[in-house]
């Protein structure tokens, strides 16, 4: 696939915004990664519902695409790893941590993130139940309404998009990257996820991503 990261500066450190939605962070040999919900393929065709497994196919290539690019020594994600209870995609999702067992597994948890922690710690995933913090960074799922003085909020669940619009009421509805002065919101990593259109504000930097391209639109 043709993919172009872009390079951007955030509270003074240097990221690397990738097009199949997450974030390196050069200084601490990190990936963030937002609302992958692995196993909604497989929780939709259980109930009877014909969801096609080339969405779950593509989850599973782009997580080992970027995991082998950039081969970090932690990743972060950012809630809502799995969609449901457990199901044949969970134990596929630790054949492929175990391909990557050098590199050391956060989770700061969200609404779907319903597994015992047993299944988690079974897959060599720290646990984190409200936020992590990584100077001048705060993880969390949910975006903040109250961030603490000195720290940038770090979030996904929202699946943030923007709507463009176009002539004859054309309109298109794009994943983007979000960064407002205190709080940064990442597209949701998964393929099979819904999008919800934010409303940026004029000095927020956003970064949509159009088919496998990243481009800044303020």
């Amino acid at each position: 696939m043709d993919n172009k990261p872009e390079h951007i500066e955030l509270k003074g450190e240097k990221l690397i915004l990738h097009p199949y939605k997450c974030v390196y962070w050069p200084k601490t040999h990190s990936l963030w990664i937002s609302d992958l919900h692995l196993g909604k393929t497989n929780h939709f065709q259980k109930a009877g519902i014909p969801v096609p497994d080339k969405l779950s196919d593509e989850n599973w290539n782009r997580l080992y695409h970027v995991l082998d690019i950039y081969n970090p020594g932690k990743v972060f994600f950012m809630g809502d790893l799995f969609h449901s209870s457990i199901n044949i995609e969970w134990d596929i999702f630790g054949r492929y941590l175990r391909q990557f067992d050098q590199i050391e597994y956060h989770l700061i948890m969200g609404n779907h993130d319903i597994l015992h922690l047993d299944s988690y710690y079974l897959h060599g995933i720290n646990m984190h139940p409200i936020h992590f913090k990584s100077e001048p960074f705060l993880f969390t799922h949910h975006p903040l309404t109250k961030i603490p003085d000195g720290w940038y909020n770090i979030c996904g669940h929202v699946h943030p998009a923007v709507r463009l619009k176009g002539n004859a009421r054309q309109g298109l509805k794009l994943p983007c990257f979000y960064f407002g002065e205190n709080q940064g919101i990442l597209p949701a990593f998964g393929a099979f996820t819904g999008t919800a259109a934010i409303k940026p504000q004029k000095k927020d930097q956003v970064y949509l991503i159009v088919e496998d391209q990243i481009v800044q639109v303020s």
